[in-house]
C-alpha cells in the first residue's frame, strides 16, 4: 500500500503581548525547552526554539496532518499556562494575537537554525519590527501594517 511522505519546515514567529520584554534570561532556556516539548508532544519535530525578551522563533519539522494554526495555538496556550503557573512574571503573561509562519526547503535547515540560534547577535543591528517586516517582504506576503503586531519602540 503506498504511503504519504513529506518534509515541511516552518519557522514560526510570535510576540509577547504589548511587546513587553518579559522573557527573562534566567528562565528563557526553560521556556524554550517547554515549547520544544509541546511541539514534540503534538508529534511534530522541534528543530530549534530561541528568541528575545519580547518574541520567540520556533523552527519546526511539520507533519501535514496538523494545521500550523492549531500547533501555534497549542504552543501559545501551553506556554502561557506554564509561565503563569510558575509565576515567572509579575501579573498575567500572554502572547499577542497572530504569528508569522515561513516555509523553507531541506537545504536551508542549517542556515535557519544558525539564524535562530544567534538571535541576540542579530538583534544588535535590527529591531524585531524590521526583522518581521523583512520576513514578510522576503516571502512576498501581502500585509497591511495596521494588522501586524503592536509595535512598542
Amino acid at each position: 500500500m503506498p504511503g504519504t511522505f513529506s518534509q515541511v519546515y516552518i519557522q514560526v514567529v510570535f510576540a509577547v503581548k504589548d511587546r513587553e520584554n518579559l522573557i527573562s534570561k534566567t528562565w528563557k532556556d526553560e521556556l524554550h525547552k517547554y515549547i520544544a516539548g509541546t511541539i514534540k508532544s503534538k508529534e511534530q519535530k522541534p528543530i530549534i526554539v530561541n528568541g528575545m525578551p519580547d518574541h520567540i522563533h520556533a523552527f519546526i519539522g511539520l507533519r501535514p496532518s496538523m494545521p500550523i494554526s492549531e500547533l501555534v495555538r497549542e504552543i501559545k496556550n501551553n506556554s502561557t499556562n506554564f509561565i503563569n503557573e510558575k509565576k515567572m512574571v509579575r501579573g498575567k503573561f500572554s502572547w499577542q494575537e497572530g504569528y508569522g509562519a515561513f516555509s523553507y526547503g531541506h537545504s536551508q535547515i542549517s542556515k535557519v537554525y544558525d539564524y535562530i540560534l544567534n538571535q541576540e547577535e542579530h538583534h544588535k543591528n535590527k529591531t524585531f519590527r524590521e526583522e518581521y517586516i523583512g520576513f514578510l517582504k522576503k516571502f512576498e506576503i501581502d500585509f497591511d501594517e495596521k494588522y501586524l503586531f503592536e509595535w512598542i519602540e
